[in-house]
């Protein structure tokens, strides 16, 4: 497994390829695996590689949650389309200097410190609050399509979408449904909504459906794509 070298246009492409039909390196949230791929990439990819450059600047979003995400982070070699091995440089590039800015220490000791170095250590505070303040928050949003079971061919499907589409939460909007066979007679709910990632979880989404346990059997993510 492996992208190839991650330093060159041909890695890039596997990368881009790889993200084709996926929102995330592994499963279907921000973990570890991206934050380890993430890391050998020096810049955005070109704008040509659409699917790799919009991991890119969803995974650079969480970059001040990184160390939390979920998982655990293994070699690069691990991750990656199978047949292809890994060739990029063991050592991750340097930090930014937009990184480097950002770890700078504003807060050392006072001690001894003139009125010159006190004045300075002021305007470098400013200019580091404006620089934070310029920058957007990004909303990261999905688009679900979820699978919805009923228990058998007796269940009222229209009271099942009615209890499904009567659970609010901030952040999640509901969409289109349709009915779809399933065999034997029973019918499944096939439902889309949009949440926002921060807010609504497909764990929270299951947890809350599923509770309809007098219609619902079972809940499934059928497909799952960023916006």
């Amino acid at each position: 497994m492996g992208f190839g070298d991650l330093k060159s246009a041909c890695g890039l492409k596997v990368l881009n390829d790889f993200l084709l039909d996926r929102s995330y390196i592994e499963g279907f949230v921000p973990s570890q695996a991206d934050v380890a791929v993430f890391e050998f990439l020096s810049a955005p990819p070109p704008a040509d590689l659409c699917h790799a450059l919009r991991w890119y600047n969803h995974i650079k979003s969480y970059q001040n949650q990184k160390n939390s995400l979920p998982g655990v982070k293994k070699p690069l070699g691990q991750y990656g389309p199978p047949g292809v091995a890994d060739s990029t440089s063991s050592s991750a590039p340097a930090a930014s200097k937009e990184d480097e800015d950002d770890d700078i220490d504003l807060f050392g000791s006072d001690e001894e410190e003139d009125a010159e170095a006190a004045k300075l250590k002021e305007q470098r505070l400013a200019d580091y609050a404006a620089k934070k303040a310029k920058k957007p928050v990004l909303i990261a949003k999905s688009s679900l399509l979820l699978d919805v079971k009923p228990w058998d061919d007796e269940t009222d499907m229209a009271k099942l979408e009615e209890c499904v589409r009567s659970i609010e939460m901030d952040g999640l909007l509901w969409g289109q449904s349709k009915l779809v066979p399933v065999g034997y007679g029973i019918k499944k709910l096939q439902i889309s909504c949009v949440v926002e990632d921060d807010k609504v979880g497909t764990d929270i989404l299951e947890e809350k459906i599923t509770a309809f346990e007098d219609f619902v059997q079972s809940m499934d993510v059928a497909a799952f794509n960023k916006i």
